[in-house]
This record gives C-alpha cells, structure tokens and sequence, in this order.
C-alpha cells in the first residue's frame, strides 16, 4: 500500500463523523409553529363554548358575539398564513434547477 493511498485512508476515514447527520432539537420555527396552532384550536374551542353555553340561555348574546368575532380573526389569520405558505411553495417550484 502506497504512503499517499494510506493517508488519504486515514483522512476520509477521520472526516466520516463530519458527514454524518445530527439530531438536532426541534427548531424554534416549529415550536412557534405549534404554539400558533394550539391557539387556534383553542379559540375555537372557545367560540364553541360559548356558542353552545348562550343558545341554553347561560351566557350573554355579547359574550357570543366578542367570541365569534375572535374566531373569525382566528380563521382569517390562518388563511392569510396558509395563503403565504402556498405562494412560497409555489415560488419555490417556479425556480430554475
């Protein structure tokens, strides 16, 4: 074995741990990512609630308006982000290779 083919044995056999993935935590992206969507869910939820609690007769009609009035500004939100979302998307397909 040539001292050049040993050596160059030994500095691919060193630089394989680098090439190796590693397990990263999750990003910050996708905690802000599940926060968001559990806000969601539980504005609904809320709407819900309260939607069910003012038609028995338990809740005021102002507590029903203010909550369907924050879930619409829920739904809007969301649709606005998935909107941005599918353009990148889109954005992203149109580029060259």
């Amino acid at each position: 074995m040539d001292v050049r083919s040993l050596f160059a044995a030994q500095k691919y056999a060193a630089s394989m741990p680098a090439m190796e993935p590693k397990p990263e935590p999750p990003a910050q992206i996708e905690t802000q990512f599940a926060d968001f969507a559990q806000e969601f869910a539980d504005t609904l939820k809320q709407a819900e609630v309260t939607s069910a609690s003012t038609m028995m007769g338990e809740a005021d009609p102002h507590a029903l308006v203010e909550a369907l009035a924050q879930s619409e500004l829920a739904v809007e939100t969301v649709v606005a982000v998935r909107d941005k979302v599918v353009e990148a998307y889109q954005e992203i397909l149109r580029m060259p290779v």
